[in-house]
């Protein structure tokens, strides 16, 4: 008998109904246990984030420096410029949407701080290197590392990828639906949460639409290349998307997204490159989610931004996409450190985008991969004769 697995989402959306629910009539005791818990999971999880960094772009960027000369400069520059436009759209749509659902009676000074409920005690947990430094350091190794070779030095940084991503496996994954629920309560406790509530499940409305509008626009672009029929070549890739929001993992989903790619005929030679590659460096429905969350969030907030902040910060999102490890919420995960470094995002503010970003994780998960069919068509038209020419010689 199958034994049936109670998934991450299932857990957050749990915890979020169960720390309404308990924070409407529950004292200030067990708050305060769950508000101390919360202060030590953010210590931890700020001590760690340069650690996530480090341990996961070196090692990417090292893979990624090597390999099949113009064809992967093209597929890496098509992914980034895909990726960064979703950025820069979403901030285009939420600058002119979000305004208008995010009232001035719903923003919120200071998101899941009850008022005059503290912890019990703290611990401080300093990092061992601030945000930049890691960010820095990983770009320094990983480019290092892909220009001389160093096979030594990039299989330690292997290793140590595989000690951050077991981290986030066995300790932040299974404790965070402990820390939404915190977080949760604590705002219950404070009168706050149905505020919260109410803007969020607009921002989710706002974001699925978003995300369809964009792969119709990525497999428009795709059609002025190939000349086939936009809504025909997307319909084809409907299997991979489904499979995706079953999956929530562009990994699990290669075989399905390879197989309807060639469908939409692309040789599978280049298919066989492209389409596993940009299940790794191709994000842009996981940065469409991220840009459009932290945006709301500063809105709520009333945090001071502009549009040179925001850029800077897709352009480092882009690039730190390219680190997400293959686990639910992987994506939020790899960014939490430029949103803390670049946006001035507190521990708070990083659950709050973890948990809005793990609840349309399976949506952002299959716009990637059905993006990747397009970038894919795309490839195939400047590279496509000369791989056809290779296979009949």
């Amino acid at each position: 008998m199958k034994k049936f697995k109670f998934g991450l989402l299932p857990k957050i959306i749990v915890a979020i109904i169960l720390g309404i629910c308990l924070g409407m009539f529950t004292p200030e005791t067990p708050v305060r246990i769950f508000v101390t818990f919360n202060g030590l999971f953010s210590e931890f999880l700020g001590f760690l984030i340069p650690l996530i960094i480090v341990g996961l772009v070196t090692p990417a960027i090292a893979d990624i420096g090597k390999g099949a000369g113009k064809m992967l400069l093209v597929t890496a520059m098509l992914a980034y410029g895909a990726t960064i436009f979703s950025g820069f759209l979403t901030y285009g749509v939420g600058e002119s949407v979000f305004p208008s659902l995010i009232s001035d009676d719903l923003k919120l000074t200071q998101i899941s701080q009850a008022d005059g409920v503290k912890p019990y005690f703290t611990v401080a947990i300093p990092a061992s290197l601030n945000v930049m430094t890691s960010l820095v350091m990983a770009f320094t190794f990983g480019l290092g590392i892909a220009h001389l070779g160093t096979q030594s030095l990039k299989y330690v940084f292997s290793e140590f990828r595989d000690i951050i991503t077991m981290t986030i496996q066995a300790v932040v994954l299974p404790l965070l639906p402990i820390y939404i629920f915190g977080i949760f309560f604590n705002m219950t406790f404070s009168g706050e949460v149905f505020k919260v509530l109410s803007v969020f499940v607009k921002i989710i409305g706002v974001i699925f639409i978003m995300h369809i509008f964009l792969l119709i626009l990525q497999y428009t672009i795709a059609s002025i290349f190939v000349h086939k029929n936009p809504l025909r070549m997307l319909g084809r890739m409907m299997p991979a998307y489904f499979t995706a929001l079953g999956t929530q993992s562009s990994a699990a989903t290669i075989p399905v997204t390879m197989r309807q790619t060639i469908l939409n005929g692309v040789h599978k030679d280049i298919a066989g490159f492209v389409i596993p590659l940009c299940a790794t460096i191709h994000l842009s429905g996981s940065t469409m989610k991220i840009v459009a969350c932290a945006l709301a969030l500063m809105m709520m907030q009333g945090m001071a931004y502009d549009f040179q902040m925001i850029a800077g910060f897709i352009m480092m999102l882009g690039i730190t996409m390219v680190a997400a490890p293959g686990v639910p919420g992987g994506a939020i995960m790899a960014a939490l450190g430029i949103l803390s470094s670049m946006l001035g995002f507190d521990q708070q503010a990083l659950a709050l985008m973890i948990a809005l970003y793990i609840a349309m994780d399976s949506f952002g998960t299959a716009c990637n991969v059905t993006g990747d069919g397009a970038l894919a068509l795309i490839v195939d038209k400047c590279f496509g004769k000369k791989a056809e020419a290779v296979a009949e010689g």
